[in-house]
């Protein structure tokens, strides 16, 4: 009698083992999103969840960053008495203060872990939240506390290099653009929200004066749910680290210039003219700077950045599929033709041509930022790492090329400090003039670098 045996093949029939190793604190090892099978089974869902808990952590971030640009258009109806000149610099300063913290921010990832930075970075934010409720409450308040308050909001600008670094570790290149630009979308939106909830919230049941201090302290239940989600759901990735030696060897490339000339066109122009847009309005057309609908009171202001903010990831979808400079190309049109023509809006019948060509201003720049998502990951650290912007081998070849994370914190605080500048270089030609539109004229060569 024979007896066959068929062997049992455990291997065989279980799922492969995953290439990550945990460990306590959600920090994770082997993170390999190139890989397809492991992008497939588990990878893409862990970068998904890390995305959606950065977007709203960054999110925040902008809403506090660019609070006093909203805040400083109420000020004189609560009782401040502030010149132009220092509205101008309390809405300039938390930009600035943002921008130079783009370049530590940049390599906190690297260097604490995207989670753990996330959370220390979105408490922060408790602080100018909370100060802003306090200080705006007291008409007597001096302008220099004022200015140190504002100054404070400036750690939500560090947020956006943080953030963004730390999901260009977690996707693959193919899917960076894309990934990218809903990150700094959904941040972004934290403006157009603000600029939307701030007057309704601080106008909601005032009689004859406004619960301004509510545009702070109206923050405060969101961060600390960002606090709790980045720690409760977010990971550390190991092979994040920082290459100091190469991002200072990217300030002597060529393309990192060129690629922040590109960026002051798009996101500088942006956020720039995102965070002027409640005083313009409120200048030009005051009796449309705010609608009233029951006791709330609403403002245009916040279309700009909501139309810039979801242009976005539709600039990095078409980058992807045309190429970056094609897409920027048409950016840089776009603002030669809309800029010029915005001045045409001294009438307060001709508000809706203003809306018009502003709405198209931040389109493209939305679209030209998003298409700048595609182009930095690809020339740094990417496959086109050592060519030139249209695939020509440059005239020497980089002997060091940073990394996308450090490329994208740099060139980012370049440009937001050029958006700085927009706003400061406004305020002159509008107390010489009363107007805006030779600064706007002037915006134009600035802001519009060829990509050609």
């Amino acid at each position: 009698m024979t007896t066959t045996v068929t062997p049992s093949t455990p291997d065989a029939a279980a799922p492969p083992l995953s290439p990550l190793t945990r460990r306590p604190g959600r920090w994770i090892d082997g993170w390999n999103a190139e890989d397809p099978a492991f992008w497939q089974a588990e990878g893409r869902a862990i970068a998904r969840r890390n995305l959606g808990w950065s977007i709203f952590a960054e999110f925040l971030g902008f809403i506090i960053w660019q609070l006093w640009s909203i805040v400083v258009v109420m000020l004189p109806a609560a009782g401040f008495t502030l010149s132009s000149s220092e509205a101008f610099w309390l809405i300039s300063l938390p930009s600035l203060v943002g921008a130079t913290l783009r370049f530590p921010y940049t390599f906190m990832v690297a260097v604490f872990g995207g989670r753990n930075w996330t959370i220390v970075s979105a408490g922060l934010l408790l602080i100018p939240a909370v100060l802003l409720g306090i200080v705006v409450s007291n008409p007597d308040t001096p302008f220099g506390v004022l200015l140190v308050v504002a100054a404070l909001g400036g750690v939500g600008g560090g947020n956006f290099a943080s953030s963004m670094a730390n999901i260009t570790y977690f996707f693959p290149q193919k899917e960076k653009g894309w990934a990218l630009g809903l990150n700094a979308a959904g941040g972004n939106l934290g403006t157009s929200v603000a600029q939307f909830a701030v007057p309704i919230v601080v106008t909601i049941g005032a009689a004859s004066t406004l619960n301004i201090s509510l545009a702070g302290w109206m923050w405060v239940p969101l961060i600390l749910v960002a606090m709790f989600g980045a720690w409760r759901y977010m990971d550390n990735l190991s092979s994040a680290k920082a290459d100091f030696g190469s991002s200072a060897a990217a300030l002597r490339e060529p393309h990192l210039w060129v690629m922040a000339l590109l960026y002051i066109g798009t996101f500088g122009s942006f956020i720039g003219f995102a965070s002027v847009f409640p005083k313009l309005i409120a200048d030009q057309f005051p009796e449309y700077s705010t609608i009233q609908i029951g006791t709330a009171s609403i403002t245009l202001a916040f279309l700009g950045a909501l139309v810039g903010s979801l242009a976005r990831p539709y600039g990095g979808r078409l980058a992807d599929r045309f190429g970056g400079a094609r897409v920027d190309r048409v950016r840089v049109r776009c603002h030669g033709r809309r800029r010029p023509g915005a001045h045409l809006d001294h009438a307060a019948a001709q508000l809706v041509v203003f809306l018009a060509c502003f709405l198209v201003l931040f389109a493209a720049t939305g679209m030209g930022n998003g298409s700048t998502y595609r182009m930095i990951p690809s020339i740094f650290g990417g496959p086109l790492a050592g060519q030139g912007l249209r695939g020509r081998a440059p005239p020497r070849r980089r002997r060091c090329c940073a990394s996308r994370a450090a490329a994208l914190g740099i060139i980012s605080a370049i440009a937001r400090t050029a958006g700085s500048s927009c706003r400061r270089c406004s305020t002159r030609p509008q107390l010489a003039t009363g107007g805006y539109t030779a600064a706007f004229v002037g915006f134009v060569p600035a802001t519009s670098p060829c990509c050609w």
